[in-house]
């Protein structure tokens, strides 16, 4: 059993490494500079309670991704220059 546990504490490390990566991967994409993507990562975390007020976030998908985004272009312009 334990075992198992380890083992699925392993995969969960490894996708939430995998969804940090994704996720400087679409701010770069954004327009988020190289040198900025770790605290485009912070900042983008810290806008979602921001952009919905501290709503229930499970329900994110690309459409509010894009509004947290659009928040950081108008509200944190340093993160893409």
């Amino acid at each position: 059993m334990n075992e198992k546990i380890n083992e699925l504490k392993e995969e969960i490390e490894d996708l939430t490494i995998h969804l940090a990566d994704m996720l400087e991967a679409v701010l770069y994409y954004a327009g988020v500079k190289e040198n900025n993507l770790e605290k485009g990562v912070k900042e983008y975390i810290e806008a979602i309670d921001v952009v919905f007020d501290d709503e229930d976030d499970q329900n994110m998908g690309y459409k509010e991704m894009v509004e947290v985004i659009e928040y950081l272009k108008k509200n944190r312009p340093q993160l893409f220059s």
